[in-house]
Protein backbone atom coordinates (compact mmCIF):
# COMPACT_ATOMS: atom_id res chain seq x y z
CA UNK A 1 0.00 0.00 0.00
CA UNK A 2 2.77 2.65 0.69
CA UNK A 3 4.90 1.81 -2.45
CA UNK A 4 1.42 2.81 -4.43
CA UNK A 5 0.75 5.75 -2.67
CA UNK A 6 4.55 6.88 -3.34
CA UNK A 7 4.12 6.04 -7.05
CA UNK A 8 0.76 7.87 -6.95
CA UNK A 9 2.09 10.62 -5.20
CA UNK A 10 5.21 10.87 -7.52
CA UNK A 11 3.15 10.39 -10.67
CA UNK A 12 0.95 13.56 -9.75
CA UNK A 13 4.46 15.28 -9.10
CA UNK A 14 6.10 14.48 -11.93
CA UNK A 15 3.41 15.84 -14.19
CA UNK A 16 3.08 19.19 -12.36
CA UNK A 17 6.36 19.35 -12.66
CA UNK A 18 6.79 17.99 -16.47
CA UNK A 19 3.73 20.39 -17.39
CA UNK A 20 5.12 23.91 -15.51
CA UNK A 21 8.69 23.43 -17.82
CA UNK A 22 8.62 23.47 -21.79
CA UNK A 23 11.60 20.98 -22.61
CA UNK A 24 13.85 22.74 -25.23
CA UNK A 25 14.68 21.06 -28.51
CA UNK A 26 18.25 19.77 -28.78
CA UNK A 27 19.71 22.45 -31.25
CA UNK A 28 21.60 19.78 -33.41
CA UNK A 29 20.57 18.98 -36.80
CA UNK A 30 17.55 16.48 -36.84
CA UNK A 31 18.38 12.69 -36.26
CA UNK A 32 19.26 10.78 -39.56
CA UNK A 33 15.85 8.61 -40.88
CA UNK A 34 17.89 5.47 -39.11
CA UNK A 35 16.93 6.35 -35.88
CA UNK A 36 13.50 5.60 -35.79
CA UNK A 37 13.33 2.22 -38.44
CA UNK A 38 15.43 0.50 -40.52
CA UNK A 39 16.39 2.19 -43.82
CA UNK A 40 16.05 0.22 -47.18
CA UNK A 41 19.11 -0.18 -49.20
CA UNK A 42 19.57 2.78 -51.05
CA UNK A 43 19.81 5.15 -48.06
CA UNK A 44 23.23 6.58 -46.29
CA UNK A 45 22.38 5.11 -43.37
CA UNK A 46 21.93 1.61 -44.89
CA UNK A 47 25.19 1.77 -46.10
CA UNK A 48 26.56 2.60 -42.68
CA UNK A 49 24.48 -0.41 -41.51
CA UNK A 50 26.18 -2.34 -44.19
CA UNK A 51 30.08 -1.12 -42.83
CA UNK A 52 29.03 -2.32 -39.12
CA UNK A 53 26.95 -0.63 -36.53
CA UNK A 54 23.68 1.19 -37.48
CA UNK A 55 23.42 4.39 -34.70
CA UNK A 56 20.09 5.28 -33.59
CA UNK A 57 19.80 8.53 -31.24
CA UNK A 58 17.17 8.73 -28.25
CA UNK A 59 16.09 12.19 -26.54
CA UNK A 60 14.51 11.92 -23.69
CA UNK A 61 13.69 14.72 -21.25
CA UNK A 62 11.49 16.58 -18.77
CA UNK A 63 8.06 15.62 -20.68
CA UNK A 64 8.81 11.92 -19.52
CA UNK A 65 8.95 10.59 -23.46
CA UNK A 66 10.91 8.66 -25.85
CA UNK A 67 11.45 10.75 -29.03
CA UNK A 68 11.89 7.28 -30.62
CA UNK A 69 9.52 4.53 -29.48
CA UNK A 70 9.93 2.34 -32.29
CA UNK A 71 12.94 0.46 -33.81
CA UNK A 72 13.28 -1.87 -36.57
CA UNK A 73 16.26 -4.17 -36.64
CA UNK A 74 17.63 -7.13 -38.39
CA UNK A 75 18.19 -10.85 -36.43
CA UNK A 76 21.93 -9.98 -35.00
CA UNK A 77 22.12 -6.64 -36.18
CA UNK A 78 24.75 -4.84 -34.74
CA UNK A 79 23.14 -1.50 -33.09
CA UNK A 80 24.41 1.05 -30.82
CA UNK A 81 21.70 3.21 -29.09
CA UNK A 82 22.98 6.20 -27.73
CA UNK A 83 20.70 8.26 -25.28
CA UNK A 84 20.64 11.94 -24.85
CA UNK A 85 18.77 13.19 -21.45
CA UNK A 86 17.97 16.85 -23.08
CA UNK A 87 16.07 17.46 -19.55
CA UNK A 88 17.09 20.30 -17.05
CA UNK A 89 15.33 18.49 -14.20
CA UNK A 90 18.40 17.18 -11.43
CA UNK A 91 19.03 13.48 -11.90
CA UNK A 92 17.28 12.23 -8.40
CA UNK A 93 13.77 13.57 -9.72
CA UNK A 94 13.83 13.22 -13.79
CA UNK A 95 16.45 10.79 -14.06
CA UNK A 96 16.53 8.96 -17.42
CA UNK A 97 18.26 5.29 -18.81
CA UNK A 98 17.19 3.28 -21.58
CA UNK A 99 16.71 -0.55 -21.07
CA UNK A 100 15.79 -3.26 -23.48
CA UNK A 101 13.87 -6.31 -22.29
CA UNK A 102 13.16 -9.58 -23.59
CA UNK A 103 10.74 -10.11 -25.60
CA UNK A 104 7.31 -11.49 -23.49
CA UNK A 105 8.96 -9.77 -20.20
CA UNK A 106 5.68 -7.78 -18.71
CA UNK A 107 6.85 -3.84 -18.82
CA UNK A 108 4.91 -2.92 -16.65
CA UNK A 109 5.92 -5.63 -14.11
CA UNK A 110 9.23 -4.78 -14.70
CA UNK A 111 8.98 -1.15 -14.03
CA UNK A 112 7.07 -1.46 -11.06
CA UNK A 113 10.13 -3.47 -9.15
CA UNK A 114 12.46 -0.76 -10.10
CA UNK A 115 10.86 1.30 -8.12
CA UNK A 116 12.67 -0.25 -5.11
CA UNK A 117 15.54 -0.34 -7.16
CA UNK A 118 17.54 2.94 -6.46
CA UNK A 119 21.11 1.68 -5.79
CA UNK A 120 21.14 -0.04 -9.01
CA UNK A 121 20.04 2.70 -10.79
CA UNK A 122 16.50 1.45 -11.20
CA UNK A 123 17.09 -2.14 -13.13
CA UNK A 124 15.88 -4.31 -10.36
CA UNK A 125 17.87 -7.74 -9.11
CA UNK A 126 14.76 -9.85 -9.33
CA UNK A 127 14.54 -9.19 -13.40
CA UNK A 128 18.48 -8.75 -14.12
CA UNK A 129 18.39 -12.04 -16.15
CA UNK A 130 15.12 -10.35 -18.53
CA UNK A 131 17.51 -7.28 -19.80
CA UNK A 132 19.46 -7.19 -22.81
CA UNK A 133 21.10 -3.93 -22.41
CA UNK A 134 20.85 -0.82 -20.53
CA UNK A 135 22.37 2.54 -20.25
CA UNK A 136 23.15 4.25 -16.34
CA UNK A 137 20.88 6.79 -15.06
CA UNK A 138 21.24 10.17 -16.79
CA UNK A 139 20.93 13.55 -15.24
CA UNK A 140 20.62 16.64 -17.21
CA UNK A 141 22.44 17.31 -20.55
CA UNK A 142 23.98 13.38 -20.13
CA UNK A 143 24.44 10.91 -22.77
CA UNK A 144 25.53 7.20 -22.76
CA UNK A 145 26.12 4.77 -25.70
CA UNK A 146 25.32 1.11 -25.41
CA UNK A 147 26.24 -1.15 -28.13
CA UNK A 148 24.06 -4.82 -28.54
CA UNK A 149 23.29 -7.65 -31.57
CA UNK A 150 19.66 -7.68 -32.03
CA UNK A 151 18.09 -10.70 -30.61
CA UNK A 152 18.34 -13.47 -33.18
CA UNK A 153 14.51 -14.28 -32.89
CA UNK A 154 12.33 -12.20 -34.57
CA UNK A 155 9.73 -10.68 -32.41
CA UNK A 156 8.98 -7.39 -30.53
CA UNK A 157 11.03 -6.41 -27.58
CA UNK A 158 10.37 -3.90 -24.53
CA UNK A 159 12.25 -1.10 -23.70
CA UNK A 160 11.63 1.56 -21.19
CA UNK A 161 12.77 4.03 -18.77
CA UNK A 162 12.74 2.67 -15.65
CA UNK A 163 13.25 5.72 -13.51
CA UNK A 164 9.85 5.94 -11.14
CA UNK A 165 6.79 6.10 -13.28
CA UNK A 166 8.36 7.25 -16.06
CA UNK A 167 6.97 3.81 -17.97
CA UNK A 168 3.43 5.24 -16.31
CA UNK A 169 3.48 8.03 -18.25
CA UNK A 170 4.79 6.30 -21.66
CA UNK A 171 8.32 6.70 -21.55
CA UNK A 172 8.33 3.18 -23.76
CA UNK A 173 8.82 1.90 -27.35
CA UNK A 174 9.30 -1.36 -29.06
CA UNK A 175 12.11 -2.74 -30.49
CA UNK A 176 10.58 -4.88 -33.46
CA UNK A 177 12.96 -8.04 -35.04
CA UNK A 178 12.41 -8.75 -38.59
Amino acid sequence: MKIHLLVSSFVAASLFVGCSKQESAPSAAPAPASSAVAASTSTPAAAQAAAGVRVITIHGGDTMKFDVTSIEAKPGEEIKVVLKNVGTQPKEIMGHNWVLLKAGVDAQAFSMAATSAKATDYIPESFKDQVIVHTKLLGPNESEEVTFKAPSAPGDYPFVCSFPAHFLVGMKGVLTVK
